[in-house]
């Protein structure tokens, strides 16, 4: 009689299935990007259909006054270093959750996509240079290095089940130390002259903010002030603004603070005392344990992750991506090095960069995908990562005083990221199944042998 098999090796993969906090994301994510589509096509209608009202809104003058204290913005101003400081908090805050509690924590599942975010950095940067090596143009060297995850969430959800969720999952971990590398480039290369007094109450604050943490501070409100605080101090400094949000994301309690047990009896001990009689300070109490038993991190990103996807970001494509598209500033930004410099960055040095170095943390064995991802899924996500929206348009008006230059720039951004993302989709929907996995496929083990009688001959 033929042997039964042993049971198959189980064997833990980097991504396991995906949590329901993780799925809330992804479709927050997939949401935010068709709002923000729509933003920025309303943004090119606006600018072109009546141009001098579209920039006349933006630089709106506004001004808070505090005492002797005062702060003039334009409206522009105000999305872009107020409003985005928000955005990257988000930003913040999932990276903080992912290197505590989520897929960060082991660098076997986490090399493949850092290495592939360092490629994906590297090779844009470098194209850009090798285009525009000196001058004024060479300042958009950061235009074309980060990518824009609501988009690539979208245009995977589009392209629906044919890609696997460990897919999204490596794409999120990637754009994650991706906004790491560009965040740290941004605060170091893009901020103008430093003013040491507001940038040492900038430091004084986030080690309070991390003091907090340490002590235990879980309400959201402290750390929401201090971040308020912390921004006014940042843009006094010279240092960009959006960096306060960066850094009251990482400070954030992403743990719980007690076993579970001793949160059921915590909870059960206010809800009992609720039930027995309904009063607002037992009231009161109660929703105090409940809050006090989910992490931080999880309840910040439930009140602004949607703010964020569906109102921020959306805001800010429309305040950015109005740009002229007349006959002669198209055909002139064609001629222009910097939008090939984008261009190239975005389509042909971001799936260069990142299949490279995904390419090499496989071939040494620093790290592995699980064997639902194939190289072709790969190289499709490799050009999604392309789209590079938000933050490019954001790097944009950072790098160039100049409208016309920054007008070049942000074609680039919108032509290299209309290409990358049909390349992206096609590969994924027409060859991300026929090619080899990027791993073994260990999680499945091998194939059981043949019983009955319909079974090979030995």
């Amino acid at each position: 009689m033929p042997t039964r098999p042993g049971p198959r090796p189980r064997v833990v993969v980097p991504y396991p299935r995906l949590s329901p906090g993780l799925r809330r994301y992804f479709a927050t994510e997939g949401g935010g990007a068709t709002i923000l589509l729509l933003a920025a096509a309303s943004a090119l209608i606006w600018a072109n259909v009546a141009q001098g009202s579209y920039h006349h809104f933006w630089e709106t003058p506004t001004s808070l006054e505090v005492g002797d204290w005062s702060l003039h913005l334009s409206l522009h101003h105000w999305v872009n270093d107020g409003l985005m400081a928000i955005f990257f908090l988000v930003v913040g805050v999932e990276v903080n959750r992912e290197l505590t509690v989520g897929e960060l924590r082991s660098f076997r599942a986490a090399s493949v996509p850092l290495f592939g975010a360092i490629g994906g950095l590297a090779v844009p940067i470098g194209l850009y240079l090798l285009i525009n090596p000196s001058g004024p143009d060479a300042a958009g060297w950061g235009v074309p290095m980060s990518t824009d995850t609501a988009f690539v969430i979208g245009v995977l959800a589009l392209v629906g089940p044919r890609c696997p969720d460990q897919l999204r999952v490596f794409l999120l971990t990637l754009a994650i130390f991706d906004d790491i590398g560009a965040i740290a480039l941004l605060g170091i290369f893009y901020s103008d002259d430093v003013s040491m007094k507001a940038l040492v109450l900038a430091g004084v604050l986030i080690v309070a903010l991390f003091v907090m943490r340490w002590i235990g501070v879980w309400q959201i409100t402290p750390y929401l002030l201090a971040g308020a605080v912390l921004w006014v101090a940042v843009l006094e400094s010279g240092l960009h603004p959006t960096l306060a949000g960066v850094a009251v994301g990482l400070s954030v309690p992403t743990r719980r603070r007690g076993h579970d047990d001793e949160t059921r009896r915590y909870l059960g001990f206010y809800g009992r005392a609720l039930i027995e009689e309904l009063d607002s300070s037992r009231s009161r109490l109660a929703v105090n344990a409940a809050r006090s038993a989910i992490p931080t991190s999880d309840r910040v990103l439930d009140a602004l992750h949607p703010l964020s996807s569906y109102v921020i970001v959306p805001l800010f494509g429309l305040a950015n991506a109005g740009v002229v598209l007349t006959g002669g500033a198209v055909g002139e930004a064609f001629s222009s090095p910097i939008l090939w410099g984008v261009v190239l960055g975005l389509v042909v040095g971001k799936a260069v960069g990142v299949v490279a170095g995904a390419a090499i943390a496989l071939q040494t064995g620093l790290g592995r995908l699980p064997g639902q991802v194939r190289y072709g899924h790969l190289v499709g996500g490799a050009f999604l990562c392309g789209i590079g929206f938000t933050i490019a348009l954001f790097v944009s008006d950072l790098a160039f005083d100049d409208e016309l230059l920054r007008d070049e720039a942000k074609i680039g951004i919108l032509v290299g990221s209309l290409v990358s993302a049909v390349i992206g989709a096609v590969v994924l929907r027409y060859f991300g199944d026929r090619m080899p996995l990027c791993s073994a496929d260990e999680d499945e083990g091998p194939p059981p042998l043949p019983t009955g009688p319909w079974r090979a001959p030995a």
